[in-house]
């Protein structure tokens, strides 16, 4: 599934960040070292998302192609430090989240438990990145297949307590500990769970992205899939500079039904991006793949509006078949 940046509002907005068509001529013989030389690169890097940190504060998944190495935990770490190896690859308006100079080690036991081990250098961040730099650490870890949680350490002592604010260090963090965390209208937080669902950022044009959020929603919930498909339909917090392109009047005609990894959910009309050419959003059916895809045993996501199956996308593109999570999320292939 293509991540798409382009379309995002439909309308007016959309004709206004359409790129102009233009007409090119090609040197077929450039053209060919082109694709040669992109080859290239593909068979010498691999790509991995680097949590990173936007100009409103959110950690936000960033897809960049890094040199092809045994090993790629440390790798990706490394590539998190301020004023390091990342800095000529950091998109704009994104900074990286590791104190400069920070020395790393990584070590992966047979559990899957990942325990890095930074120098002294990692006490020196700022005290509002605090949070950040947990999730950014524990969401660019667990990217891996071969690590479930994260352990720290600093010059060699396990951290019960992050140094700066003295956030405290869960034994083995998770994702179950959430990402960018919204508590916006929460009244008694023990009485609710975290569900993270991925809304879309990004202020300027070619520069829009998915942003993970963790909401609460109520502990009495049993469902999580519609308690996930709800918060897209809610939306993000009003002072959040996040947007859904999920319309307030969207409903579910009913439960979700689960089977052998998929998930089929039968919406209303009001899911169409167009009504006139009943279409679907594409970026729309990314965030909710992407969100959905984030509860556990849900591999892929089935379509359906009035219980019909025979869809497409706002590319025009049928949807034949239910869509997975990609591989990678904001690759910059808008």
């Amino acid at each position: 599934m293509l991540l798409s940046g382009c379309g995002l509002f439909g309308g007016e907005i959309q004709k206004k960040i359409d790129p102009p068509k233009t007409t090119q001529v090609v040197d077929k013989k450039e053209n060919k070292e082109t694709a040669a030389a992109k080859k290239a690169n593909a068979e010498n890097t691999v790509p991995t998302e680097l949590y990173l940190i936007d100009k409103n504060g959110y950690v936000v998944p960033q897809t960049i192609a890094l040199p092809k190495t045994a090993s790629v935990a440390k790798q990706a770490l490394e590539y998190l430090v301020v004023n390091g190896k990342v800095t000529d690859l950091l998109p704009n308006d994104f900074r990286a989240v590791l104190p400069e100079d920070t020395d790393i080690s990584v070590n992966i036991d047979k559990d899957g438990v990942a325990t890095v081990n930074f120098s002294k250098e990692f006490k020196d961040y700022k005290a509002e990145d605090e949070k950040r730099i947990l999730q950014s650490i524990t969401w660019t870890l667990t990217q891996f297949d071969n690590i479930k949680s994260v352990a720290l350490k600093m010059n060699g002592s396990p951290l019960t307590k992050m140094p700066v604010k003295g956030t405290p260090i869960s034994e083995h963090l998770s994702r179950a500990s959430g990402i960018n965390i919204d508590t916006t209208d929460v009244m008694d937080i023990t009485n609710t769970k975290p569900v993270t669902v991925y809304y879309i950022g990004g202020e300027e044009e070619g520069s829009y992205y998915y942003v993970p959020v963790t909401r609460r929603v109520p502990a009495s919930e049993k469902d999580n899939i519609t308690a996930v498909v709800n918060e897209l339909i809610q939306g993000p917090s009003e002072n959040s500079n996040l947007v859904s392109e999920f319309m307030s009047d969207v409903k579910l005609l009913e439960a979700p039904k689960i089977a052998n990894g998929q998930v089929t959910l039968n919406f209303d009309e009001n899911i169409y991006g167009s009504f006139e050419e009943k279409e679907i959003s594409q970026s729309l059916l990314n965030a909710l793949v992407l969100s959905l895809t984030e509860q556990k045993d849900i591999k892929k996501v089935a379509i359906q509006v009035k219980g019909k199956a025979e869809l497409k996308n706002d590319k025009g593109k049928k949807l034949t078949e239910p869509v997975t999570r990609p591989e990678k999320v904001n690759t910059g292939s808008f």
